[in-house]
């Protein structure tokens, strides 16, 4: 499947997503900075800035990349870089995501085995590579809930916090 800018703008449309993208520009991301030992997560508007780089990736049939791949090239093309992580290692953490419990679009979605970036949290809806290529998908579908417990992660733009935030 190939992902043109009709396929995105039907996508934001189908989740409810539309809305959140002519107001990115005019919101205020001082006030919605979360302070986390010394370090500032993704605010909305830089989540609205992952969520257009997935959609407005250039994907073709038969592009080798896996989940975590898809998402780590996702999240770079939006300036937000990070060492390369399965998603097994993301679901069990890593310095440069906070867990979170309140996700917000750009957020990872994350079970042991796949990873995704949400787009909707209100719609449960999320972006990654599903069975027929990348696209987007309910992450509170019966497929999804029996790979067990979601968790939810937000990345850290502050560096000097990250060695606070890794696992032992």
């Amino acid at each position: 499947m190939r992902l043109n800018r009709k396929h995105i703008t039907l996508g934001l449309v189908l989740c409810g997503f539309a809305p959140y993208l002519g107001s990115a520009q005019t919101r205020g991301s001082a006030g919605a900075q979360v302070r986390h030992r010394g370090s500032v997560t993704l605010t909305p508007d830089d989540g609205l800035s992952v969520i257009v780089a997935a959609l407005d990736s250039r994907f073709h049939p038969g592009d080798p990349r896996d989940c975590s791949h898809l998402v780590h090239a996702i999240y770079d093309r939006a300036g937000f870089s990070y060492p390369y992580a399965s998603s097994s290692d993301l679901y069990v953490g890593n310095g440069y995501f906070k867990r979170v419990t309140h996700p917000q679009p750009g957020d990872l979605v994350v079970w042991s085995g796949h990873v995704g970036i949400v787009v909707n949290p209100a719609r449960h809806a999320f972006f990654s590579t599903l069975g027929d290529g990348p696209g987007i998908d309910n992450y509170d579908a019966q497929y999804w809930r029996q790979r067990g417990p979601a968790r939810f992660y937000r990345y850290l733009k502050s560096g000097s916090a990250r060695a606070a935030v890794r696992p032992e």
